[in-house]
């Protein structure tokens, strides 16, 4: 009895004791927290050569007033009635964009450069007139007062653009949804037999693009799904073709339908047979939700933050971004995405417009609405689906965020919350480095910090990651990665040459990725030429024994003279090295420039005779150089991908004249992309690994030596120097402890 008071007096003692340490252990935790400081908000040793470029505002985007004022202006023009409700029908004359009408280059320069007038500020309003079957595009201005008005259309297309070549709008698309129900009623039975689905219910469902074989044509297959998140990859053997092309919904018209393989000519005529017995059936068999992105388990880890010890190193204000040496205006175009403009490194432009352009998919199926798809994002509108930014995931958590807005069948301007974020990254290897232990002892090095700019887009089923990116070496590279659903049919047994096997009933089809950019490099100027270099070898003679031949490399170098000569195709051999060159030297007397560097894995471009496309033409380069011309602004329109056949914009056009780019203002438009033969892995998301491509700019001879020896990063090791902080302050990185400054998680996605 007493031995057990003993024992329980003795455990009381031990968990007490036990108690104290973690109390003891906590304090000591909270008051070394407390003398912590907090990581500075702006930058401790400031670097910064560069300033900000108030004259940077010529190439802001349009702001929520200007956006109004534009659509106020066209809402009351005396003789039209243009409409700016989204849910107005096809027949009614609507205000679809309003986006800014960049100003002419040679006006801009003379503004940025010599003090001269600053351009007009413009914007272009897109009107879909139903009542004339057609499209126009107009300039409104001057803003933000706008007292003038003037059609483009012609002086931009050469033509008439045909009302069949505007993208479904939003009213255009709730008459759809009515249609759908409305001839699937007499089906329901096969729908919730088949699918277990019903007609009355909203019907997921993928429409194919173009609409239509041929100019004119409106004519589109859709895809059934079911209702699930991920419906992508949740096909159900039906698809049927209908016919839109009348303004009055009340003319349009089921032309096929496609049922487990099978085709009818009508609604009737599947609801027919299908009565009778004469169909083969599909047996509707619930199946797990392998789409969903949940996590399978609840995520317990958090993986390495990045904060800033010193603050950061970069400054966002308005629409011009300063770091280390490097300054740049920025913006978000709704229908090609993001875009920098008057680059600039160490005060000096290097490039003019750095910009995406388009991103073009040709899928293979065997059925209709997949094997008919070619998509060109362009025409959809990129940036006005560069949605919110999730904190930590899509971009660093300390990264700083922005917020865009635009007006594309919206009515009122939209904002998109978070949507660009900008962020200095540790790239995870050295830039440059070396070890020496062979005569003299040294290390120096600089770790690969560099400035990302980013914006993400999800359009439809893809998401598309857009990075452009700044190094400390005068290095500039615009990339994409590709992730989301990949797009998928369902499964019969003469589907596999277009893919294979995902899931359950599930084919995920074949399909190239190409995008394109623009980058209008100035190099000391517009007068520039462009070069290649490659290498080959030569047999040479040892001087020092003439009977002995090797064989060793060579320089080989050419001046290309026109557009045509530099239109470098895919289906050809193009030299590895490609520059843009000014005629000034360096100080070794070498021609200063800029090396074009492209990254694909790109699959087989659309053959030629296949009259579409001529819309996507600008996919046969790899690289293809062009004198700068205002009016040749993009690679592709708003019109291209419901008229391919005759397409608004025909990029091989700005080749055909080949025009002399010697000493000239040259534009590189640069077709990075990869082939994707969808896997299981696939399932239930595509990963970015792999998944990408992208063009890298990178100085050659521009500079006397490597412009990042001058880097406040750099680190110098010399023997008995180990611990010194002179140079090398990773030293003392110990002492400089701060804890991060986090801003509370939001997310306002779903708003």
């Amino acid at each position: 009895m007493v031995s057990q008071t003993i024992s329980n007096n003795f455990k009381c003692i031990l968990v007490l004791g036990v108690v104290a340490s973690l109390i003891g252990n906590c304090v000591l935790l909270w008051l070394n927290t407390k003398r912590t400081p907090k990581c500075p908000a702006q930058p401790v040793n400031p670097v910064q050569p560069t300033v900000h470029n108030e004259r940077s505002n010529v190439f802001a985007d349009l702001s929520v007033e200007e956006f109004l004022q534009v659509r106020d202006y066209m809402s009351k023009i005396p003789g039209m009635n243009i409409s700016t409700d989204p849910s107005t029908p096809p027949s009614v004359d609507y205000l679809y964009m309003i986006d800014l009408s960049l100003p002419n280059k040679l006006d801009v320069l003379s503004y940025l450069d010599t003090n001269g007038l600053k351009p007009a500020r413009e914007a272009t309003a897109v009107v879909f007139h139903g009542m004339n079957n057609n499209i126009k595009e107009y300039v409104v201005g001057p803003l933000p007062n706008p007292s003038y008005i003037r059609d483009v259309t012609i002086e931009r297309y050469k033509r008439e653009i045909p009302l069949t070549a505007r993208p479904v709008h939003s009213g255009e698309a709730v008459l759809i949804e009515m249609f759908l129900k409305d001839v699937l009623k007499p089906v329901n039975t096969l729908l919730k037999d088949s699918f277990g689905l019903e007609a009355s219910d909203y019907t997921a469902y993928y429409d194919g693009m173009p609409r239509g074989v041929k100019s004119g044509d409106r004519e589109t297959w859709i895809s059934l799904y079911q209702n699930e998140e991920g419906y992508y990859i949740h096909p159900v053997g039906f698809e049927m073709l209908f016919n839109h092309q009348s303004t009055n919904h009340l003319s349009w018209r089921v032309m096929k339908v496609l049922y487990n393989g099978q085709y009818f000519d009508s609604i009737m005529e599947l609801k027919q047979k299908y009565e009778a017995g004469t169909v083969k059936r599909i047996i509707y068999k619930p199946v797990p939700n392998y789409a969903s992105l949940k996590p399978k388990h609840k995520p317990t880890g958090i993986g390495p933050q990045q904060f800033h010890v010193q603050g950061k190193r970069f400054s966002v204000k308005n629409n011009h971004i300063v770091y280390l040496d490097w300054s740049f205006a920025f913006g978000l175009s709704p229908l090609r995405g993001m875009r920098a403009f008057d680059v600039r490194f160490r005060g000096e432009r290097i490039i003019y417009e750095l910009s995406v352009q388009d991103a073009m998919s040709v899928y293979g199926s065997v059925t209709p609405t997949l094997m008919l798809t070619k998509y060109l994002d362009g025409s959809l509108g990129i940036g006005k689906c560069a949605y919110e930014l999730v904190r930590g995931v899509d971009c660093p958590y300390s990264a700083t965020y922005i917020d865009t807005f635009h007006f594309l069948d919206t009515g009122v301007p939209r904002q998109l919350r978070n949507s660009i974020c900008v962020f200095e990254h540790d790239m995870g290897q050295p830039l440059r480095r070396h070890f020496s232990e062979i005569v003299f002892n040294s290390y120096g090095g600089l770790a690969n910090t560099a400035l990302v700019f980013r914006t993400i887009t999800a359009i439809g089923n893809y998401d598309y990651i857009w990075d452009f990116i700044f190094y400390q070496s005068g290095s500039v590279e615009a990339k994409v990665h590709a992730t989301g659903y990949i797009a998928s049919s369902f499964a019969l047994k003469d589907n596999f040459p277009f893919g294979h096997q995902v899931a359950e009933n599930v084919t995920g089809n074949i399909h190239t990725h190409f995008i394109n950019f623009k980058v209008d490099v100035d190099v000391l100027g517009v007068k520039n030429v462009f070069q290649t270099k490659d290498m080959e070898f030569v047999n040479v003679s040892l001087p020092w024994m003439p009977e002995r031949h090797i064989m060793i490399p060579k320089v080989v170098e050419k001046q290309l003279q026109t557009e045509q000569e530099a239109a470098l195709r895919y289906d050809t051999k193009t030299p590895r090295y490609l520059h843009i060159a000014s005629n000034k030297t360096n100080r070794w007397g070498q021609q200063r420039s800029y090396r074009l560097q492209v990254f694909s894995f790109a699959g087989d471009h659309l053959p030629e005779s296949e009259p579409q496309e001529r819309a996507m033409s600008w996919a046969r380069y790899k690289v293809a150089i062009t004198k700068h011309k205002d009016l040749e602004q993009s690679c592709g329109s708003l019109y291209n991908q419901h008229g391919m056949w005759t397409p608004a914009v025909d990029f091989s056009k700005y080749i055909e004249d080949n025009e002399s780019i010697d000493n000239q203002d040259l534009v590189a438009w640069v077709t990075a992309g990869f082939l994707h033969i969808p896997h299981s892995e696939d399932i239930p998301n595509t990963v970015t690994v792999g998944n990408g491509g992208g063009v890298l700019l990178r100085p050659h001879n521009y500079f006397d030596e490597d412009p990042s020896i001058h880097s406040a990063d750099g680190v110098y090791i010399a023997p008995g120097s180990e611990d010194s902080c002179d140079n090398n302050r990773m030293a003392c990185l110990a002492q400089e402890t701060c804890s991060p400054v986090l801003e509370p998680f939001t997310y306002h996605g779903f708003d």
